[in-house]
């Protein structure tokens, strides 16, 4: 195989799981570095944005409540 094949192979795993066992074991050592890499890279954006989520809505029932209780009084 030429680079260009392994780089071809590389991008065509995306996930690490029982059907693509035997694939991801025959990529080389850092193939299979650059996957999980970039598979952590992701997992930390997507963990970013569902904190963010979070956030704003904790700022949003806290506004609510907050307001709720300068009513009652």
């Amino acid at each position: 195989m030429n680079k260009k094949q392994k780089v071809l192979k590389a991008k065509k795993l995306t996930t690490f799981n029982k059907k693509n066992l035997n694939n991801w074991m025959n990529l080389t050592k850092k193939e299979r570095y650059n996957l999980s890499k970039q598979d952590s890279i992701n997992y930390m954006d997507r963990r970013k944005l569902l904190l963010d989520e979070i956030r704003t809505e904790y700022k949003k029932i806290s506004r609510k409540n907050s307001e709720r209780k300068i009513k009652k009084k």
